[in-house]
């Protein structure tokens, strides 16, 4: 199978050096009272600039996320007042020190170690199908729904990684098993594709992020109280993903399955069409093994693992930017960088869930090296963390299951629920009413 679709792709051999990143500029260099900032007014702040469509011909699937060379020059930081250590101030290091720092050998992407994930996983799905059905008893569902929905959630990490490019350099390849194996689990290949390119490009950013972003005072305060109860108390807001795929966040329009919607440029309506079909494609096959073996064997086979898969995708994406025990900044206008932005991201240990899904509790090095394939990760970590220092947040070990991420989670939508219109580094308040307090957290 690997075979057939590499060759099929026309897969050619592996450049040996590493992708270069695309630069542009955007300054940050506004004070805050916790830090002195000297830099040199002669010299330009570089950071990410990104084209409209983001694509360029020849045609290129892949997601254009790439670091900037460097930041601005800061030759003298305090981030620390006595002996508190301020997340919010600029970092005393650029992107390039922390690039530098990460063995070459972890920017290569090997496409026949990327394809062996995909055999790995596609053969261990239909393992407990058919396992499943040949058991067919009630011990053995529950087992198989945990499992299975485990499994789609692996086979998105996957298809995430096509997204991102980080597959590897074919970018045919990269669509071809990106759509088969988002297509399998209703995931539209390029509407996500595309606004998981936008999450990336604006990480950290207040109102320019694209998913799990804080929400404005102003628009928090307008929604009914229904809605916040259904956003901000568990389990609702891990059954999101489906609705958020067809409607986006609140403040936000547009579908990822529209090639009108605000999500997407008209050089990229031919890519969603592409995806809705095939999105469209995989809802009819199911609507047709339904009539075969009946719609409470496909209940048990399909529909609970996928809504377990929608879980751990919310649950995951959710606590990468949320639910740590220290405050932590979002930012606007100037403050806002690259860099800045994906200091804020978490690394979680999901115990023995890590390398089912690929290590994406890895996800600080991620969000600032999206090129990095999956199996690079903890190294390029493990390179990165002397540069990062407090910057990194050490992820609290895990059990062989994740149960202490659920506890996270609680309390995170206990207290994290909207920040404030003003200012341009801002920290999530509280509502008491779903909070159970009688005043804000600042």
């Amino acid at each position: 199978m690997a075979g057939w679709v590499l060759s099929e792709c026309g897969l050619k051999p592996l450049p040996l050096k590493c992708p270069r990143p695309r630069v542009g500029t955007s300054p940050y260099n506004s004070p805050s009272k916790f830090r002195i900032i000297n830099a040199n007014k002669s010299k330009g702040n570089i950071d990410l600039k990104f084209s409209s469509s983001g694509f360029s011909s020849p045609r290129n699937w892949e997601l254009k996320v790439s670091a900037p060379a460097s930041v601005s020059p800061v030759e003298e930081v305090i981030v620390h007042e006595g002996n508190e250590f301020d997340p919010g101030a600029p970092p005393p290091f650029k992107l390039s020190d922390i690039r530098e720092a990460i063995p070459k050998h972890c920017w290569v992407k090997d496409p026949w170690t990327s394809m062996s994930y995909v055999v790995r996983d596609v053969v261990v799905v239909f393992g407990l199908a058919a396992a499943a059905a040949y058991l067919n008893n009630w011990f053995v569902w529950p087992l198989y729904w945990a499992a299975q929905g485990t499994m789609f959630w692996a086979l998105f990490v996957l298809g995430h990684d096509c997204g991102h490019g980080s597959f590897s350099n074919n970018h045919k390849l990269n669509s071809v098993v990106g759509h088969l194996l988002h297509s399998s689990i209703l995931v539209p290949y390029h509407g996500w594709r595309i606004s998981h390119r936008t999450h990336h490009q604006n990480h950290g950013h207040v109102e320019n992020d694209e998913s799990w972003h804080p929400l404005p005072e102003k628009i928090y305060k307008n929604l009914d109280i229904v809605t916040r109860i259904l956003r901000f108390t568990a389990p609702f807001p891990m059954l999101a993903y489906p609705i958020y795929l067809w409607g986006r966040s609140p403040g936000k329009t547009g579908s990822h399955f529209h090639p009108d919607s605000d999500l997407f440029v008209p050089s990229e309506r031919k890519d969603v069409i592409t995806s809705t079909v095939c999105w469209t494609a995989m809802a009819a096959l199911l609507v047709s093994l339904g009539s075969v073996m009946g719609p409470i064997q496909l209940l048990k086979l399909y529909g609970i693992p996928y809504w377990i898969f929608v879980m751990w995708l919310d649950l995951v994406t959710y606590l990468h930017h949320h639910g740590h025990e220290d405050k932590l900044p979002w930012y606007r206008g100037k403050e806002w960088s690259y860099l800045r932005g994906g200091l804020t991201t978490l690394d979680r240990d999901y115990g023995w869930i890590n390398n089912i899904h690929h290590d994406i509790g890895t996800h600080v090095i991620h969000h600032l090296f999206p090129q990095i394939p999956h199996y690079h990760l903890i190294e390029a970590t493990e390179a990165a963390k002397p540069v990062l220092g407090k910057y990194y947040r050490e992820p609290k070990k895990s059990s062989p299951l994740p149960y202490q991420l659920i506890g996270d989670l609680i309390r995170s939508l206990k207290k994290d629920h909207y920040v404030s219109d003003l200012g341009d580094v801002v920290y999530y308040q509280t509502d008491p009413k779903l909070s159970g307090s009688s005043s804000k957290s600042n």
